[in-house]
């Protein structure tokens, strides 16, 4: 991971409940509708994981501050490398996001999965697992 993408997740944990001051579940939707295929569908499987995570009775409260960081930066158009810079844009992001999936994996539950990936194929249709592969890793 670069020193940028490190920064980012430190800053984003450490500055959770900043963060999450910019998470709204509309704006969140607003974002994956724009800029989705171009940040690709390991971020937004990602994002989706926490999305439907934070929502789970199983989450602890402390994780939950954690993931509604990791989405209020993920929703922010100017954060450490900005979104609309093609390819690397979303590399930020991604770091953040994944570290936070993996933070809290052990509270991810299959139906969680589920709900991710089935949203995820109603945006991008046919997703191969192999593309979210990364993601997955981290969960089992």
């Amino acid at each position: 991971m670069t020193d940028k993408k490190q920064n980012a997740v430190k800053d984003v944990f450490e500055n959770a409940s900043e963060y999450a001051k910019h998470y709204d579940p509309s704006q969140f939707f607003d974002k994956i509708k724009e800029f989705g295929k171009k940040a690709g569908s390991k971020v937004v499987f990602a994002a989706l994981l926490l999305f439907y995570a934070v929502k789970s009775e199983n989450m602890p409260l402390k994780e939950k501050g954690y993931i509604l960081g990791a989405l209020g930066y993920f929703i922010l158009p100017f954060d450490l490398i900005p979104d609309f810079i093609p390819i690397v844009g979303y590399g930020d992001d991604f770091a953040v996001l994944f570290a936070t999936v993996r933070m809290i994996s052990a509270y991810i539950d299959p139906q969680v999965i589920n709900d991710a990936k089935f949203r995820l194929t109603e945006w991008f249709g046919e997703v191969n697992d192999a593309d979210l592969e990364q993601v997955l890793k981290i969960l089992s």
